[in-house]
């Protein structure tokens, strides 16, 4: 099994570049997994108070259930992820998402290449390095259309959490990335550069992998 990692700032395209290479590869080769559905559970608390939590901090996430997860496909068993609701930040109280062991698994998120224990379990670890005010533009346009969210509300997280997170987690992950891809799913070559990896795992050629 291959496990790819891909990180990035909110909005660099991370989703964009795993879900083309999981377009050139078939969607029966590769599980998918967002780092996203694996916020910490905060049902317990009222709405005012799961508002008031920095999700953009890498402890907002549930490593240790992904690591329990990441490891079962690795050994073959199925695991069921937990779907996250943005909209009242919180998990889903009856939906999860079935994952199943491939020949290679993609996780995307993040923090993917901020915690040492997730990086010990990555083969490939990729970077998706996009400038900050296309990042910011689509966290907005995202923001509204799918997670119901307010422009102040969005200025303030941003400013808040979303920036000085960045600087002080995401942006010096970078240091640990195999390879980077500037721009996204806009960087046509970059994404073929890591659909060649892929496939030359698929095909049983470990040439050049490490």
């Amino acid at each position: 099994m291959l496990i790819i990692g891909i990180a990035g700032g909110t909005g660099s395209g991370k989703t964009t570049v795993a879900r083309s290479v999981i377009d050139r590869q078939g969607s029966d080769k590769v599980t998918f997994i967002s780092q996203d559905n694996y916020y910490k559970d905060h049902s317990h608390l009222n709405k005012a108070e799961r508002e008031s939590i920095n999700y953009d901090h890498p402890l907002a996430f549930d490593n240790e259930l992904l690591i329990e997860h990441l490891g079962c496909l690795k050994g073959g068993q199925i695991a069921q992820a937990p779907v996250y609701d943005f909209s009242v930040h919180a998990r889903s109280t009856n939906k999860t998402v079935e994952l199943k062991p491939n020949n290679i698994v993609i996780l995307e998120g993040l923090h993917v290449l901020s915690d040492e224990k997730l990086r010990e379990l990555l083969d490939i670890k990729v970077f998706v390095d996009t400038d900050p005010d296309v990042r910011i533009l689509r966290r907005v346009l995202r923001d509204i259309e799918e997670r119901g969210r307010t422009i102040q509300s969005i200025h303030d997280q941003y400013l808040n959490t979303v920036k000085p997170m960045h600087e002080a987690f995401i942006e010096p992950s970078k240091k640990y990335a195999h390879l980077i891809i500037p721009e996204g799913g806009h960087n046509e070559v970059g994404i073929q550069l890591l659909s060649i990896l892929t496939e030359k795992y698929l095909t049983g050629d470990q040439s050049g992998m490490g």
